[in-house]
C-alpha cells in the first residue's frame, strides 16, 4: 500500500519535473506524458495528484514565486532580503528556478505579475533606504526609476541566452556576475555622457522641469 509520505514525495518529484521541463521547453511545449516519464511516474499519477496541466502549472507557479520572495521559504535554506542572489550563488541547485522564473514572465500568469510586483517594490524600498541615507541624485520620476533599475535587474534573467552569447559566458555565473558588476555599478555612478546636451535637449524638447527636490520625490 502507498503511503502518506510516498503520495507526498511522489507530488514533489512531479513538480519539481514540471519546474524543469516547463523552463526548458515551455508550457505549451511539454506534454503531461513527457513530464510523467521524465519523473518515472504514470500521467495518471499527475493527474491523481495536479488534476490537469493548468492546475500544474499553477502550482508551479506558486511555488517559484515562494522561493523568490517567501523568507520561509524552506528551499533557500539561509534567508536574505535578495532571495535572487542566494539563488545565483548556486545555479546548479537553483538554475531550474531561475529559468522558469524567465518563462514565466515571458509567458505572463497572476503568479508573474505578483512575482514582477514584488521585485518592484523590493527596488522601491532599496532606493529609499538609499535615499534616506543620501546615496541617490535628485531624480525627475522616481517611479520609473524604480521601474527602469527593476528592469535592468531582470534583463538578465529573462534573456540569459542572448546575454550569453553576447558575453562569451553565461552573465549569471560567477565569472558572468564579476564581468558585469563594475560597468553595471559605473554606469548608475557616474552615467556614460560627458554632456548634458542630450538630457537638456529632451528637457526642453518635452518641457519637462530639472529632477524634483529630495523632499518631493515619492
Amino acid at each position: 500500500m502507498r503511503s502518506a509520505s510516498d503520495d507526498l514525495t511522489a507530488r514533489a518529484r512531479i513538480r519539481d519535473t514540471a519546474i524543469a521541463a516547463f523552463a526548458r521547453n515551455g508550457f505549451d511545449g511539454t506534454s503531461l506524458r513527457a513530464i510523467a516519464t521524465e519523473a518515472g511516474v504514470s500521467a495518471a499519477l499527475i493527474v491523481h495528484h495536479f488534476g490537469d496541466k493548468n492546475a500544474l502549472r499553477t502550482e508551479c507557479d506558486d511555488y517559484v514565486v515562494g522561493v523568490f520572495t517567501d523568507e520561509e521559504h524552506d528551499l533557500i535554506t539561509a534567508p536574505t532580503g535578495d532571495r535572487i542572489r542566494t539563488a545565483l550563488n548556486d545555479l546548479g541547485r537553483y538554475g531550474p528556478y531561475i529559468d522558469y522564473l524567465a518563462r514565466m514572465l515571458i509567458d505572463g500568469s497572476p503568479a508573474a505579475d505578483r512575482l514582477f510586483d514584488s521585485f518592484l517594490a523590493r527596488t522601491r524600498d532599496v532606493l529609499a533606504e538609499q535615499r534616506e541615507a543620501g546615496m541617490l541624485e535628485p531624480m525627475s520620476d522616481p517611479e520609473m526609476t524604480t521601474l527602469t533599475l527593476t528592469l535592468i535587474g531582470l534583463a538578465p534573467v529573462v534573456m540569459r541566452a542572448q546575454i550569453a552569447r553576447a558575453l562569451g559566458a553565461d552573465q549569471l555565473s560567477p565569472a558572468g556576475l564579476r564581468r558585469t558588476t563594475l560597468p553595471t555599478l559605473e554606469l548608475l555612478t557616474h552615467g556614460i555622457y560627458s554632456t548634458t546636451a542630450l538630457l537638456d535637449g529632451a528637457r526642453e524638447a518635452l518641457g519637462a522641469e530639472g529632477p524634483a527636490p529630495e523632499g518631493d520625490a515619492s
